[in-house]
């Protein structure tokens, strides 16, 4: 599973990463111009990404707008709904609206509040289908 996570917060950004390079590559960007750059590379060179993390709140372009960034990218290359990135949005706001705006605006696929909590993410992650079960040995695998 390669996944880009886009967060300015550097404790946040290196949780994610610790969590989450145990199931493939990871890369990061502090900022939402940096993810819709590092989206596109990706996509150039034919290995896009199957998970991004998002804090919404970030300077110069926000989570929000990167992500309807990343979507429209994916519309003009004809990427299909079933092989579209999955998008998981950070952040320490719990209020409805915002939850609302990343789905409905920016085409998130799910969210995570602030704190994180890797049982939180993990379930998040087999439910989007990147990840299976746990084994008996406590081990996860991957789906892809």
């Amino acid at each position: 599973m390669k996944t880009l996570i886009a967060e300015d917060d550097l404790i946040s950004r290196f949780l994610l990463k610790d969590f989450l390079e145990e199931f493939g590559p990871c890369d990061t960007v502090v900022d939402g111009n940096e993810a819709i750059a590092a989206f596109r590379l990706a996509l150039e060179k034919s290995d896009p990404y199957d998970l991004v993390c998002m804090d919404i709140m970030m300077p110069r372009i926000d989570g929000q707008k990167a992500v309807a960034e990343i979507r429209a990218m994916e519309k003009e290359r004809s990427v299909k709904a079933a092989d579209a990135v999955k998008i998981i949005m950070v952040t320490a706001l719990s209020d409805p609206k915002n939850v609302m705006d990343a789905y409905h605006k920016g085409g998130a696929t799910s969210y995570i509040v602030k704190p994180l909590d890797r049982e939180k993410l993990l379930e998040e992650l087999r439910i989007l289908g990147l990840v299976r079960r746990e084994s008996k040995e406590g081990n996860i695998s991957q789906e892809r």
